[in-house]
């Protein structure tokens, strides 16, 4: 939004639609509280499917009623994807532009096809999607970086000794940072066996440190949890301080999921897990890919270990997670050259994927527009 305004001038661009408090603070006027749709999984739409379709129709036709000069629908494919078919419908005259691919690659490849007749360009975060929406006969897809890119610069400038000497922690420590995700039924799934790493890393390689950055939403429940660990963990809050304990970091264990990525714009060598329901893993044969982590999709190859569902298994984690405590170790020296590859490729559409999205939608709508 912030690169539209920059792009178009500020008095020439307006938003409505949906979105979060920060896009508030850009201009947006919102339908309605973002939370409401804001799910994720199978079992959770179906659980609030009655208020999604009528959320859904909502937002038709309030695009329909406004005529904008462009769509942007923004990730939540099972939310927004419904909006854009039923708008393309009624009003084929509207641009619609998808920031942000549905993992096509991963999870249903069929929905690329699928998705050609209503949205004109996707808007791709990761530098594989454009030739897989290619491949898979998907509508146009530029690669316009992640945002994540953007905070690079800031990152590098944060100062890691404030948090070691505010913590006092000695400055050769062995540090683990640990990230069992945002939400509560990673945090269910996670905090049991993570715990178990903590004990029996500490036997193997000890003394350790062991640094938790959490958010609002599952700090209690993280809380409760570490209270049964055989270390106590020091709690990170803010996102300036969690940048800080990667940095600080000899190596973490995270759950899969975009963090992974910021570790590896931090440098920082990890091992990955993940659980999730047991009936959600039912589903586990439709899913085709077979890496989870989006820092090994990048580089094509499961660079950084990966540990899913009955393979989450302290043992097998400790052991993953022990030479990336010796700097002189093969795992450890080739995590640190698999960081910098993915530096190298998610770097590929320039330092400002925003003004890269901005463009690339501006030019979408002058082209597409009827």
């Amino acid at each position: 939004m912030q690169a539209l305004k920059e792009e178009l001038g500020e008095e020439n661009v307006s938003f409505q639609g949906l979105g979060s408090e920060a896009m508030a603070k850009e201009g947006l006027v919102s339908l309605f509280p973002m939370e409401e749709v804001a799910i994720m999984g199978p079992f959770a739409i179906l659980a609030r499917l009655p208020n999604l379709i009528k959320r859904v129709h909502q937002c038709v036709d309030h695009v329909i009623e406004n005529n904008p000069d462009g769509l942007i629908i923004i990730d939540s494919p099972e939310f927004t994807h419904p909006i854009a078919k039923r708008v393309r419908k009624k009003a084929p005259n509207i641009p619609i532009v998808n920031y942000v691919s549905p993992t096509v690659w991963a999870w249903r490849p069929g929905r690329a096809k699928k998705m050609k007749p209503y949205v004109d360009e996707v808007l791709a975060l990761l530098p594989f999607e454009p030739q897989k929406h290619k491949e898979l006969g998907g509508p146009s897809c530029h690669y316009v970086g992640h945002p994540l890119i953007e905070q690079k610069q800031w990152i590098s400038e944060l100062d890691e000794t404030s948090l070691i000497s505010n913590l006092g922690l000695k400055t050769d420590a062995k540090i683990l940072t640990i990230l069992p995700g945002s939400r509560s039924n990673e945090v269910k799934h996670l905090m049991e066996p993570f715990g178990e790493v903590v004990g029996q890393l500490n036997e193997a390689i000890g003394p350790i440190e062991v640094l938790l950055p959490t958010v609002k939403s599952v700090k209690a429940s993280v809380l409760e949890a570490v209270k049964s660990w055989p270390i106590e963990p020091h709690i990170i809050d803010g996102q300036e301080d969690k940048f800080r304990a990667f940095k600080c970091a000899t190596a973490a264990l995270a759950a899969s999921g975009t963090v992974t990525l910021e570790l590896a714009i931090t440098g920082t060598p990890m091992v990955v897990a993940y659980k999730y329901d047991k009936l959600l893993h039912l589903l586990r044969p439709l899913i085709k890919a077979d890496m989870f982590a989006l820092a090994n999709h990048i580089l094509g190859r499961k660079a950084f270990p990966e540990f899913i569902q009955y393979d989450c298994t302290p043992e097998k984690i400790v052991k993953a997670l022990k030479p990336l405590f010796d700097q002189s170790s093969k795992e450890y020296q080739d995590q640190k050259t698999h960081l910098e590859k993915i530096d190298e490729k998610m770097f590929e559409a320039g330092p400002r994927p925003s003004i890269a999205a901005a463009k690339q939608t501006i030019e979408t709508i002058y082209k597409n527009k009827k």
